[in-house]
């Protein structure tokens, strides 16, 4: 049997079924678990506002910095009570998705 029509067995909810996967799915990106240290820009903005300051202690939802995005403004806030190790970012930067804004320890 050629690799391209090789069935594998998959385990869902305790079923195990037979299929046969595709060259995209092989290639994947595995899953990553989200690091709530890690703040990271959810789509495209404009960094507006700044409030997180290195160094600095913060409490679970205390605001970090604002980004305006598709003619909204959103608020960033901190998703733990931590030290603010890093701040990439700074007032008028344009963020990427996914981009790294700021590092908590």
């Amino acid at each position: 049997m050629s690799d391209k029509t090789k069935s594998h067995k998959l385990i869902i909810d305790d079923e195990v079924y037979e299929t046969r996967l595709t060259e995209k799915y092989k290639k994947r990106k595995p899953w990553v678990p989200v690091n709530p240290r890690r703040i990271l820009a959810v789509i495209p903005g404009v960094i507006i506002e700044v409030s997180a300051k290195e160094g600095r202690s913060v409490k679970r939802g205390d605001s970090l910095l604002v980004v305006e995005a598709m003619k909204m403004k959103n608020d960033i806030f901190a998703p733990l009570d931590a030290k603010i190790g890093k701040v990439h970012v700074q007032v008028g930067d344009i963020t990427k998705k996914s981009q790294l804004l700021i590092e908590l320890v």
